[in-house]
């Protein structure tokens, strides 16, 4: 049964670092373009970065290029979300999620959206 899980979120203080982790149960990650998105209270889910299955290609959305960096390690299974320079416009709760064959352009296609986690929560704040 696939299963994304997501985990490393917490409270920090803005200028502060945190890194998130994907797994999935019952899926091999390392066959497919992964992304991250997130979803602030009151707001629409938005992607925030994207993985190739080699890591030849990465991809993020302006609001967190230069601050953020995703990476991927296929022997572990897992893709990391590294977060530098956090601001309170950060703060949302985080996903993970496979990403369809148009791969990691624009605001990335979703697959396998039912098999999602409960995320992790990220909060930014002094």
């Amino acid at each position: 049964q696939l299963q994304f899980v997501e985990s490393g979120g917490g409270l920090v203080q803005p200028g502060g670092s945190l890194r998130l982790s994907c797994g999935a149960s019952g899926f091999s990650l390392s066959r497919h373009p992964i992304a991250w998105f997130r979803q602030a209270p009151g707001k629409e889910h938005e992607a925030v970065a994207c993985i190739m299955p080699n890591a030849d290609n990465t991809h993020y959305q302006d609001s967190v290029l230069g601050r953020f960096t995703i990476s991927r390690d296929n022997a572990e299974n897992t893709v990391y979300l590294q977060m530098d320079s956090l601001k309170p416009e950060d703060t949302a709760v985080y996903y993970c999620g496979a990403v369809d064959s148009r791969g990691c352009r624009g605001t990335y296609g979703v697959r396998f959206r039912e098999h999602w986690g409960q995320g992790t929560l990220v909060t930014v704040s002094s």
